[in-house]
């Protein structure tokens, strides 16, 4: 008998689903289940949300359980449970005759229709953290939040068929379309309009903080709340693009990037002389060299860690700083590559700013093509081929990127044409809203389809943002896109058959092979 099923992120057991002790991320069987309870009682929300109507309350509630349910964000059953049983003291509130849903029922239904309500469950979890992090900023679309409950009532539906799930997939792929626009508005009034930046990779002496994750609005108030105490702060993760927001970058105390993606913090953070601060995924199980000095925020949660409330005092991580001092001398790191700075800011203010370049660059035969080579990073071997494959990419080509899968190879100088960088950094994974934009653009100025672009979409995905972001490919027809490292277990043959024959998905081979296909 299975102690518990996930299948969610790419490095799933055996790429079918874990079933034992505990998940490949550390999660343990009972915080799975858990979990698994958590997002019934979601569900039935949604039920009485439909019999009475949604308020901020449980708008906020759908983003917080849905939220805590991605990869990597929440191992502590304690918090698990307070939440679930807050979402059931407002079902009863608005309904007492919608009864929270077994997952087993998904987990057991039959293949293709599990297949489908996985993709829109997986995928609503991926948009409700990017209406998560827009919420915290005072934005929000009435649309998006809308159709949580309507996508969630769906997994429900007993009398689903593949034919009424199919157009709501698309649909999640739409609706999140338009919460990674809401998000990008939120960004860009908040912190302004990103600019291309050069990001060091050596940490100064003293004092310092490192900040990972997502939010951009919690690093702001770390930078406040640690101005002139001679603490310096360094990002971590998918927070490397908040050095190109001009509200962000005007503190002198954001000094640089440390370390690289998420799976190397385990080894990169042992007995570091400095506090960590998660404000999102993606968080490793703790290990005992680094445990005193690791602290978390918002829906991120974890046994024994120090956690910080919705006052946002981090006085805790400023003292703990202070007391560890940091190192006694400059102390230079590398990227993946060797490489000791990055750049980012190349969002589609950036690009779409130098348009004019871009098409005539392109008219004159000096970009033949354009990579967008971004998605997640993971452990699983086989995710150097992102690396080999940049390295590849003839030197007429430009390589859009974001997200952490960059740090395969965002280190590397590859050079420029025209005097634009041949690797541009559009920032974190829900600014694939602003690659979409630049595509969008480019079809328009050489009057043609996206798809006939000299532009190929090279994805690597690990947990449930990636899907949401797939989706809303989907969703605006985008075709050959090449997919991996693994594909995802929750696609049965059938409706992986569907999406090849639909959208000729490819999974990646090698980067010699993928390259001939692309460029012939």
């Amino acid at each position: 008998m299975n102690k518990m099923f996930c299948f969610q992120c790419e490095q799933t057991a055996m790429s079918t689903g874990c079933t034992g002790n505990a998940g490949v991320c550390g999660k343990k069987s009972d915080t799975a289940n858990l979990q698994d309870k958590l997002t019934g009682a979601l569900i039935g929300l949604a039920c009485a949300v439909k019999k009475s109507s949604a308020t901020a309350t449980t708008d906020k509630l759908m983003l917080s359980g849905l939220f805590t349910t991605i990869t990597n964000v929440n191992f502590n059953n304690e918090t698990i449970n307070e939440l679930t049983e807050e979402i059931t003291k407002e079902k009863v509130k608005l309904s007492n005759t919608c009864l929270d849903y077994d997952m087993q029922n998904l987990w057991n239904d039959q293949e293709d229709i599990r297949s489908l309500k996985s993709l829109i469950l997986f995928g609503l979890r991926g948009v409700a953290a990017y209406a998560y992090h827009a919420m915290v900023l005072g934005y929000k679309d009435e649309q998006v939040n809308n159709f949580f409950y309507e996508g969630m009532s769906a997994i429900s539906d007993s009398n689903a068929t593949v034919e009424s799930l199919l157009p709501l997939v698309l649909r999640t792929g739409e609706i999140n379309l338009t919460c990674m626009a809401l998000l990008d508005r939120a960004n860009t009034d908040s912190f302004g309009i990103p600019v291309p930046t050069t990001v060091p990779l050596t940490v100064e002496k003293g004092p310092f903080i490192v900040i990972t994750g997502h939010d951009l609005y919690d690093l702001k108030l770390l930078l406040e709340q640690t101005a002139n105490k001679g603490i310096n702060i360094y990002t971590h993760g998918e927070m490397l693009p908040a050095h190109a927001y001009p509200e962000l970058k005007k503190y002198p105390h954001l000094k640089g990037n440390f370390g690289t993606a998420w799976q190397n913090q385990q080894k990169e953070f042992d007995n570091l002389p400095a506090p960590i601060l998660f404000t999102t995924n993606c968080l490793m199980p703790v290990r005992p060299s680094y445990a005193d000095r690791v602290f978390t925020t918002e829906v991120v949660s974890y046994p024994e860690i120090v956690h910080i409330g919705e006052n946002k005092d981090f006085t805790p991580v400023i003292d703990k700083a202070l007391a560890l001092g940091g190192y006694t001398e400059d102390t230079e790191f590398t990227g993946i590559n060797g490489g000791n700075t990055v750049t980012t800011g190349f969002g589609h203010g950036t690009i779409l700013g130098v348009a004019d370049k871009v098409v005539s660059a392109v008219k004159t035969g000096a970009i033949k093509h354009f990579f967008l080579v971004g998605g997640c990073d993971g452990a699983k071997t086989g995710r150097n081929y992102y690396t080999d494959f940049v390295k590849q990419t003839p030197p007429d080509s430009i390589i859009l990127t974001l997200a952490c899968g960059k740090y395969r190879f965002n280190d590397l100088d590859l050079g420029t044409i025209g005097g634009l960088p041949r690797i541009m950094d559009m920032g974190q994974c829900n600014d694939a809203y602003g690659a979409i934009k630049v595509a969008v653009a480019l079809s328009e100025a050489f009057n043609c389809t996206v798809n006939e672009l000299p532009l190929s979409f090279i994805l690597s995905w690990y947990e449930q943002k990636a899907v949401c972001i797939l989706l809303t490919l989907l969703h605006l027809g985008v075709k050959n896109i090449y997919l991996g490292p693994t594909l995802p277990a929750f696609l049965s043959p059938n409706i992986l058959k569907f999406l090849v024959e639909n959208y000729n998905i490819s999974p990646i081979s090698t980067p010699e092979k993928d390259l001939k296909k692309i460029l012939g």
